[in-house]
């Protein structure tokens, strides 16, 4: 169940940001920025990146022992969004369950609300 005031990570997706943060060794002071940016076959695109700087108006959320950081901006678009990953045949990559979406293209990355 998601909770409208916060972005969930699911254990599978936390497993995955654990892996990639290791593999590109970052240490523990790097967090997931998730953002929305203009673009995409809807009109807005969904960015997920580390980073280690925290700004002015950033919101975070801690869930699976991942830190989530996310500007305010794009936390208008994104409360009560769930972050999960898919390693399966219809589809690999991050995924984001977003409640706020009127709708998303085929691909996953691009959202309209």
């Amino acid at each position: 169940m998601t909770d409208v005031g916060h972005i969930q990570v699911t254990p599978k997706a936390a497993e995955k940001i654990n892996s990639l943060r290791s593999e590109a060794k970052l240490d523990d002071s790097y967090f997931i920025r998730v953002s929305v940016k203009g673009g995409g076959c809807s009109g807005l695109s969904y960015n997920l990146d580390f980073d280690n700087e925290l700004k002015q108006g950033d919101q975070e959320f801690l869930n699976d022992g991942i830190k989530v950081i996310c500007d305010l901006k794009s936390f208008l678009y994104l409360a009560g969004t769930e972050l999960d990953y898919s390693d399966g045949l219809n589809g690999k990559g991050f995924n984001f369950i977003n409640p706020n979406a009127s709708r998303t293209c085929g691909c996953g990355e691009s959202f309209a609300v």
